[in-house]
């Protein structure tokens, strides 16, 4: 039947409404479908642990048990003594099934395995299972976060959000400020200027941005805005999604001192009157620098009416000029390990 052209639109409509209930049902299948994987992963575990406590077996169930499951089920994957280890090891790790259905049973089963090899501390697993549900990680956006110890840093900056923005903006914004922050993905000098490091971090957008954390949005650097006639520039200026509001990007190479925090001041009642929409909330400034002392951070932010946080930074630091050619090669090295060797 052909469709004429003035339903062509509701058709595509219906067709787009299709797709999308197909789309939505193929997710949440595969999510169903991992979720019974990693429960049953969770329950062939716990079976192993105990069983291996009342009867005194060793570790070398475990190589049986895989050979004797692969004979079984030849077409399935997942039963290797590897994967047996880590489903005994995840059972170990979640002994509380309600507390496992809410968040591991929610995540890929490799997701599992990245927490299991580098996390020890059951609490720490727990936050990175949230924010690996809350964020959508990958399991190297996983690892990555896991290797940069994200827990010990995430609402770590010093901010005066609880005296100037209302709740529960407050407790989000502060909550998405680290300290300090880790540029390692940097490699640049000890004295490096601001501008070298902004133009660094534009360079390296992406991973900024995953540094930054979700809902960061880069709108643009050295951003111009103009008061009585005269041209200011931002550092950094991106929008947060989540917080609906503009954030402000103040680098600083040395040490943190009062005066920044009133340039700041300045900047975000220049966005508020020249950028913010209507609906927007208060725009944010987040002033990173070298070093910073808690207290006189901690005073200058006290007579701010505008809400900001300080925070430090890392990156990695290149080798002075004058030591560069000075180190052996990794050739030399080698060689000389190999020569130390002893004979047979």
């Amino acid at each position: 039947m052909e469709i004429r052209e003035a339903s062509a639109q509701t058709y595509a409509s219906l067709l787009a409404s299709i797709k999308e209930r197909i789309r939505s049902a193929q997710t949440c299948a595969a999510a169903a479908v991992n979720q019974e994987l990693v429960l049953l992963y969770w329950g062939i575990g716990r079976e192993i642990l105990a069983r291996q406590r009342e009867e005194g077996w060793g570790r070398g169930v475990i190589p049986r048990l895989a050979r004797d499951l692969a004979a079984q089920f030849p077409e399935m994957k997942g039963l290797s003594a590897r994967n047996l280890g880590y489903m005994k090891a995840f059972a170990e790790a979640w002994p509380d099934k309600s507390i496992l259905q809410q968040l591991a049973a929610k995540l890929p089963w490799f997701h599992n395995c990245v927490m299991l090899d580098r996390i020890k501390e059951p609490g720490e697993r727990l936050w990175y299972a949230r924010a690996a549900i809350d964020n959508g990680w990958s399991r190297n956006t996983l690892a990555i976060q896991i290797e940069a110890g994200l827990h010990r840093r995430q609402g770590k900056a010093i901010t005066n959000f609880d005296r100037t923005l209302p709740e529960p903006q407050s407790d989000l914004a502060r909550q998405l400020l680290k300290d300090p922050y880790n540029f390692d993905f940097l490699t640049l000098s000890h004295d490096a200027r601001e501008r070298e490091l902004e133009t660094g971090l534009v360079d390296h957008i992406r991973k900024f941005l995953l540094e930054l954390g979700v809902g960061f949005a880069f709108v643009g650097s050295q951003y111009p805005i103009e008061v009585a006639g005269e041209e200011y520039r931002l550092d950094l200026l991106f929008y947060h999604l989540k917080l609906r509001c503009f954030v402000v990007l103040d680098l600083k190479g040395g040490p943190f001192v009062p005066e920044h925090a009133g340039k700041m001041n300045f900047y975000l009642a220049a966005v508020d009157d020249l950028l913010r929409h209507p609906s927007d909330q208060p725009s944010i400034g987040l002033i990173l620098c070298k070093t910073k002392k808690r207290l006189v951070v901690e005073y200058a932010l006290r007579g701010t009416s505008a809400p900001m946080g300080i925070a430090e930074f890392r990156h990695l630091e290149r080798l002075p000029a004058e030591f560069q050619g000075s180190l052996p090669a990794i050739e030399d090295i080698e060689a000389e390990l190999a020569s130390r060797e002893p004979e047979d």
